[in-house]
């Protein structure tokens, strides 16, 4: 069976997230052949989309129907980013991939065209780029620049947007209750893979894998030597502090990385809960836990806004809540997120992050505490929340903060807050 045009593949999955802006997970997923070119085509036109737009609009007369409007991105973003795709083959494939939907042969003589121009002129292209505001050079948009511009000043604004724009780095957190750094470190070099230690964290070991390896294939991942996971992910687990024999709580805890780290520390004594809502969800959270060894971590599905309907009147020394939120310190991650960020899904997001602090403290024993954390560098999710939060809900008080600023820090960016029981 002849194989897929790969360039049609990312078109048609564009396609899908130009008309309903759903990033379609599932969708790449799914790909067989040549899954890790799709990917980064796909990945690479969401992360440069205004910058791509920038180039349609002053390419061509007549804006195209989704589908060709994808082929042609992904044509100009294998041209103009990709030093790894021959040239001829970027033109001839993609021009190819537009020639089988009704309007194609029209419109692939139009994508031919763009991408030859293109080719020809591509240094004046990105001498012009320079010049263009920040939302287009950077391919952020004004809403989140401006905010950022408040929040940070215009320097470290733009320091972020750059950050948000590089491909993430694949980090590992050696499980040390399974087998020390060094040893860990001794083993992935037997195997060829020098790996770059994270300065982040003194307590947690983290390493910073080359790229290119696939995670599965790694030494010791069927024993659980390490997780996937940013060094950002521990600063809400050192505000947690959970100590052996006590009963805690990761009330929204897929896909893991967060409940391993927590129970390493309470050496596998007392009570830890691992709760989290869907089907998918739990199935992730049962590989993760099982492929770590970690059967005596208890889970729990239920819904963190109503805890009580799956724990009933059990209460908690600890509580890790680890909220949904805008990714906005996630978007090299999270490469959609930065366009679906806007005052309607701030604001609606806040009330569900304050709703489950609600719920989720009421399992607290007297003197307990629970972390409040994000992936997010918004105040709205953060700061202001949880001031607000505690200042409308007396008998709580909060301790400490966090807060990581991927340029400086080198990791996602994160917050977590402390709130004491009193």
């Amino acid at each position: 069976m002849k194989k897929k045009n790969s360039r049609l593949v990312a078109a048609e999955i564009l396609t899908q997230w130009f008309v309903d802006r759903r990033f379609p997970d599932r969708e790449l997923a799914k790909v067989e052949h040549d899954n890790a070119f799709v990917m980064e085509v796909v990945n690479g036109v969401v992360r440069n989309r205004n910058i791509l737009q920038w180039l349609e609009q002053g390419m061509v007369p007549k804006e195209p129907e989704p589908f060709f409007k994808a082929v042609l991105y992904v044509g100009l973003y294998q041209l103009l980013f990709m030093d790894n795709v021959e040239e001829y083959a970027a033109i001839s494939e993609t021009v190819e991939a537009a020639k089988g939907r009704p309007g194609g042969p029209g419109n692939a003589k139009m994508i031919n065209a763009v991408l030859r121009r293109a080719q020809r002129e591509s240094e004046d292209i990105f001498r012009e780029l320079k010049r263009q505001p920040d939302n287009i050079r950077l391919s952020h948009p004004d809403f989140l620049l401006e905010r950022w511009r408040r929040q940070f000043g215009e320097i470290e604004a733009r320091k972020l947007a750059e950050w948000n724009n590089h491909p993430p780095q694949t980090i590992l957190r050696v499980e040390q209750a399974v087998i020390s750094a060094p040893e860990f470190e001794a083993k992935l070099a037997e195997a060829g893979i020098e790996l770059e230690p994270h300065p982040f964290s003194d307590r947690e070991k983290f390493y910073i894998l080359p790229r290119g390896l696939a995670v599965r294939q790694l030494p010791g991942y069927a024993e659980g030597w390490f997780t996937v996971q940013d060094p950002a992910t521990s600063i809400a687990i050192d505000l947690l502090r959970p100590f052996p024999g006590e009963s805690v709580l990761d009330a929204c805890a897929v896909p893991g990385g967060k409940t391993a780290m927590v129970a390493s520390r309470m050496k596998g004594e007392g009570e830890l809960v691992a709760m989290d809502l869907h089907d998918d969800r739990m199935a992730v959270l049962k590989e993760n836990m099982g492929r770590l060894g970690l059967d005596w971590v208890e889970l729990v599905q239920g819904d963190a806004r109503d805890p009580q309907k799956a724990l009933g009147d059990r209460k908690f020394d600890a509580i890790l809540l680890d909220v949904p939120c805008l990714n906005t310190g996630v978007l090299r991650r999270r490469i959609d997120a930065r366009w679906r960020v806007n005052t309607n899904r701030i604001k609606s997001i806040v009330e569900i992050q304050y709703e489950l602090l609600s719920a989720c403290t009421e399992l607290l024993k007297e003197n307990g505490r629970i972390v409040y954390s994000t992936c997010s560098l918004e105040p709205e999710e953060n700061e202001d929340l949880i001031a607000r939060w505690v200042r409308e809900h007396p008998g709580f008080n909060k301790a400490k903060a966090k807060k990581t600023f991927p340029p400086k820090t080198g990791t996602d960016g994160a917050f977590a807050a402390v709130i004491r029981r009193d």
